[in-house]
């Protein structure tokens, strides 16, 4: 019998529980022994709980028995999450977590603990919740030089978005529904401005380069800023508004950022509606992949730790394929170096001066402003034709 804690008996914790209790028979049968939940770590009181005697308010509790192997930590954050993961790996036990927030920040020293102690620190629930994109990065298509890595990553923001388009709300009524459901936060900050999705595509394009991308390198932008008007627009040229995580690889080097961008109603992406996600890998041998899911809630994301504390039990050793080592901030590429075609809204007394600066574009007219589409350029071009031009009221990058 393998036996596990949990760190953090929330929404995943409870949700990992549940699994490992109604899927008894079947993970045995997959794991090869049966899995076990002998604690469970949470500062709250649970007396009243139907196994009361699982719970415990001491960290040591964990970290000193003999007989735990494995530790799921869904609690989040950094600071205990960072503390207790050091131990625990120190201590020679594997880990698994759902915490995007400290792999990003620290899964390249955790990675180094768990190879000196041969064991394994895994992080498949960390990115797209329930959809599978970890493991299939780090096997499935390893055959392959992965280009590009792109998607929705964030519910919150994906939901706010469908009800911009779908019902015509603003986004101030669109966020105050997701707040009301559940899927936003009282304070959305992290999930709106764009920093929960550069999380994760920092993560994803760690596992893809082998290097830490750290999050402070990439340019990220939220969706506060868009407007009724945005979905107009966006709608007249055949496209929908997505915030996306997009991260590429060119000569050695990567980008990646998190913006509202553009996207054409053929694209897989363009269908990725409500509080689902989608994620595409491009790589030189498979070509495009898509995955989609819901990338949040209880059992979906639950079922993916579970996921993760299956393959430690059938292989503990400490596994390369999931891992990277330090930032090296020569190999990225800078934003403004970042090529694309570009939506820009302007005033209707500045649309004389676009076919000057920008070359031949079409003028597309709004409904108090104008708007147009670039030729392909850098962000540094965009933004110098932009000042000549005398501002705009908006601009946004195309999709591909």
């Amino acid at each position: 019998m393998k036996k596990i804690a949990i760190i953090g008996f929330g929404v995943v914790g409870s949700g990992v529980y549940e699994i490992i209790r109604r899927n008894k028979d079947i993970l045995t049968k997959k794991a090869g022994e049966e899995i076990d939940v002998k604690k469970i770590l949470d500062i709250r009181d649970f007396s009243a709980h139907e196994e009361a005697h699982l719970f415990t308010k001491d960290f040591n509790d964990l970290v000193n028995d003999g007989e735990i192997d494995i530790v799921v930590e869904t609690m989040g954050g950094i600071k205990f999450a960072y503390d207790y993961t050091k131990a625990l790996l120190e201590k020679g036990k594997s880990v698994v977590t759902s915490n995007k927030e400290l792999v990003a920040a620290h899964g390249d020293e955790f990675f180094r603990i768990a190879k000196e102690n041969n064991v394994r620190y895994l992080y498949e629930a960390s990115v797209g919740g329930g959809i599978p994109i970890i493991r299939p990065l780090a096997c499935d298509a390893s055959a392959n030089d992965i280009v590009e890595v792109s998607g929705i990553l964030n519910g919150t923001t994906n939901y706010i978005l469908t009800k911009m388009f779908k019902e015509n709300d603003s986004f101030e009524s669109a966020l105050k529904t997701a707040q009301e459901l559940g899927y936003a936060e009282k304070d959305p900050t992290a999930d709106v401005d764009g920093i929960d999705a550069s999380r994760k595509i920092a993560i994803l394009m760690s596992l893809v380069t082998g290097k830490k991308f750290d999050c402070s390198l990439m340019h990220t932008e939220g969706i506060r800023n868009i407007t009724a008007e945005d979905v107009t627009y966006a709608a007249a040229i055949g496209c929908t508004i997505k915030l996306i995580g997009c991260g590429y690889t060119k000569d050695g080097k990567v980008n990646a950022s998190v913006e509202p961008m553009l996207i054409p109603e053929n694209c897989p992406l363009a269908g990725v509606w409500d509080v689902f996600n989608g994620v595409m890998v491009t790589g030189n041998m498979v070509d495009s992949l898509m995955f989609y899911g819901r990338g949040a809630g209880k059992l979906p994301t639950a079922s993916a730790v579970v996921g993760d504390v299956i393959d430690i039990v059938r292989n503990s050793s400490y596994n390369p394929y999931y891992s990277w080592g330090e930032c090296d901030e020569s190999a990225v590429i800078p934003y403004d170096e970042v090529t694309a075609r570009f939506f820009v809204r302007i005033k209707e007394e500045q649309k004389e001066k676009v076919k000057e600066i920008f070359g031949d574009t079409e003028i597309i007219k709004g409904i108090s402003d104008y708007g147009f589409v670039t030729a392909k350029m850098s962000v540094k071009e965009l933004n110098c034709g932009i000042e000549k031009i005398g501002g705009a009221v908006s601009r946004m990058r195309l999709y591909r």
